[in-house]
């Protein structure tokens, strides 16, 4: 009997370890919300970056999708290929909402064993009529953003799948010195940098290294060896010479939390949901040592291809600074992500690729784009297009003919293209007297991706310098980031945010130096595009006469047309201030980020972030932002008046500003009063003759 009991006891505890060892991962979590596959043969894609910790063969995909109401459900076919490998097909059921389960497998991985790739492709019937269901707009299904991956944890050699090369995409912050020196400030750019570009997250933290959550344990943390905790270091088992850099990840135990059957709701947590307590460390025996390996944090082949636990640098540089000077005027659609893609069949077959205007030298007046494909000829009384769209607008339809070569450009201005675009390149076919049952097949088109190109032409230029041009205002020339002294420790976010933005680009190699405010000279602001992240009273401010605003002065914004108080700055809120002009220099760019309030930290990474997802054409150069994600933007001209310094007036002036209704009010109430005490003397007056 007891050997029975204890039998079921340890089946009981194999059978929980395995279940608790689910972690389940929303597509929406990813990044993927409601997707609709549009028409008759329509294909979605979706990627997802997998843990090395998964256990991808235990592991399972859930989908719900919904299908439009006119299908012909018994007629309508639903494939899902993972790897580009079909693993499903079947018709669509009654359901209004369906629900399919497909065992993973570690095959299906694809690029170096780190992402995972699902297509639905769909066949659709609405009336038996392909000819008639061409072009119905009823011809749908929706994959739900609440479809989920369910990813077992891998039970056995827990560590032995982590390395330098996979290891940042699993961390959920950055933890730095709490008296950090610039060094340190260019280990946490770099470091935010390489995390933010492989994931392009929103939720990346960053702490000093006293004011760190006990909830974070998988992150990284920066400092040169005496410079970190005592308690960290011992962690380190690998000791650097003297002018050797290091890099080394150290694996802690389990977390039993993690081992918990949940739903995770952010990119944050779903990267912590297979962390073992993990801490890379990015350090070296002494400064030179820590400078080396810094520089390889910016080498992304170097950190690509190291799979060890630890990387000792001995020297250490990065071949693609000298680039930066390259003139980027001309991309071809294989630079900006295209890839070669064979389309056939009738209807409409679609190309799409996004390209920035960061990813150009210069913010372009305007764009040319070229487009060189095939396609099959036209028969006779054949009709067919070729149609391309930028932001969702079409701008350009061309006739196909019997050639079946396609060479066409089309040219936009700065009101049609953004700072983010998507170019849908579009072949439309009809066949000949409506003749579609056999002609699926007929119709061919592939877009030459390396003949194809985008071409920008006449830099936009203006008298002063706008977001709509940041970043690629400091694409060319050096670039140098001034920090306060005594605003370093709460910039550091900020100056992450900042760097990350600089080089999320194709050219991604603009690594700026660092300076305190106060080892800047003259001669370096007109040498160098300048971004300086200053406390308030900073005297740096004083040398940027063409800034649009002094924010070491309490200042209050005007509208223009009715001359109403549009802003008015408030030390009891942590506001930050960006503001984007041209330099000392000829053509240098200088960027101001300052902060003020009790959040420092906070305020800085607003204003870094505010003028980040800034995508309109307004020609704003200076933004207030608070911490609460509020942001307010200006074009405030230096001789403006529609700007008052209100700490530039007299005390008297000041008083009489705050207080003048209510001296008004009393003056009123005193000639009131006045009035009617001379009223009644003149009525006794009046009383007393009478009688």
């Amino acid at each position: 009997m007891n050997k029975f009991f204890t039998f079921l006891v340890l089946l009981t505890t194999l059978l929980t370890k395995v279940t608790l060892a689910q972690t389940n991962i929303s597509f929406k979590t990813y990044g993927h919300d409601d997707e609709v596959v549009y028409g008759m043969s329509g294909v979605s894609s979706f990627y997802f970056r997998m843990d090395p910790q998964v256990d991808m063969n235990r592991s399972k995909l859930v989908l719900f999708y919904e299908p439009s109401q006119a299908l012909i459900k018994n007629m309508s076919f639903v494939n899902i290929l993972i790897a580009d490998k079909p693993v499903y097909s079947g018709r669509m059921t009654q359901d209004s909402i369906q629900r399919l389960v497909i065992p993973l497998d570690r095959s299906y991985l694809t690029d170096n064993n780190q992402f995972l790739k699902v297509q639905v492709k769909t066949l659709l019937t609405i009336t038996d009529n392909k000819c008639k269901d061409l072009d119905n707009p009823a011809m749908w299904i929706k994959v739900k953003g609440y479809s989920f991956l369910s990813l077992v944890k891998n039970a056995k050699d827990l560590n032995n799948h982590v390395n330098i090369s996979n290891a940042f995409e699993s961390k959920t912050a950055i933890v730095y010195p709490s008296v950090p020196s610039l060094n340190d400030l260019k280990a946490v750019a770099w470091a935010y940098n390489k995390i933010k570009r492989s994931l392009a997250v929103s939720d990346l933290r960053v702490y000093a290294a006293d004011r760190v959550p006990d909830s974070i344990r998988n992150y990284v943390m920066v400092g040169t060896l005496d410079a970190l905790p005592a308690d960290k270091r011992s962690l380190i088992k690998v000791t650097p010479g003297g002018g050797q850099g290091l890099i080394y990840i150290h694996k802690g135990g389990v977390d039993s939390a993690a081992f918990r059957p949940h739903f995770v709701s952010s990119i944050s947590g779903a990267r912590q949901a297979f962390s073992n307590n993990e801490i890379m460390f990015v350090t070296g025996a002494d400064d030179s040592g820590y400078e080396k390996a810094i520089t390889a944090l910016g080498n992304y082949s170097v950190l690509n291809s190291s799979f060890g636990n630890y990387l000792v640098i001995n020297t250490a540089d990065n071949d693609k600074l000298m680039t930066l000077n390259r003139q980027r005027t001309k991309l071809t659609f294989r630079d900006v992500g295209g890839v070669s893609n064979f389309m056939s069949g009738i209807g409409s077959l679609r190309s799409v690729y996004n390209f920035k205007n960061s990813d150009f030298t210069f913010t372009p007046k305007e764009i040319e784009m070229h487009f060189v494909a095939n396609y099959s000829g036209m028969s006779a009384n054949d009709r067919g297009f070729f149609n391309i769209y930028l932001n969702g607008m079409l701008i350009s339809s061309e006739k196909l003919n019997e050639s079946g070569k396609l060479n066409a450009t089309v040219v936009v201005n700065r009101y049609q293209h953004r700072k983010y675009n998507s170019l849908t390149a579009e072949f439309r076919f009809y066949p000949s007297n409506g003749n579609c049952q056999n002609s699926f097949l007929n119709f061919f088109g592939e877009i030459d991706v390396d003949k194809s190109y985008l071409e920008s032409r006449n830099p936009f230029v203006n008298n002063t310098l706008s977001f709509y041009q940041y970043p690629e205002a400091f694409n060319e020339g050096d670039t140098r980031i001034v920090v306060s002294k005594n605003a370093a420790k709460y910039a550091a976010g900020a100056i992450g945010e900042v760097v990350y933005e600089l080089n999320n680009n194709l050219n991604s190699n603009n690594f700026p130096t660092f300076a305190y405010s106060d080892e800047v000279t003259d001669a370096d602001l007109k040498k160098y595009n300048v971004i300086a992240l200053l406390s308030k009273d900073d005297q740096l401010m004083e040398k940027f006469p063409d800034a649009p605003i002094k924010f070491n002065h309490a200042f209050r914004l005007y509208r223009n047309e009715d001359n109403k108080d549009v802003y008015s700055l408030s030390d009891s809120v942590s506001n930050g201030l960006s503001q984007i002009f041209y330099g000392r220099g000829s053509n240098n760019a200088s960027l101001v980020l300052t902060a003020t309030g009790s959040d420092l930290s906070g305020a800085f990474l607003s204003a870094a972030k505010a003028i980040t997802e800034q995508l309109s054409t307004l020609n704003s150069n200076v933004c207030v932002s608070d911490v609460m994600g509020n942001k307010y933007l200006f074009n405030i001209d230096k001789a403006s008046d529609n700007i008052e310094y209100t700490d530039a007036k007299s005390g008297l002036a000041r008083f009489w500003e705050n207080y003048n209704l209510y001296i008004l009010l009393g003056v009123l109430v005193l000639i009131l009063l006045a009035f009617l005490y001379v009223r009644s003397r003149v009525q006794r007056s009046q009383d007393f003759l009478g009688e």
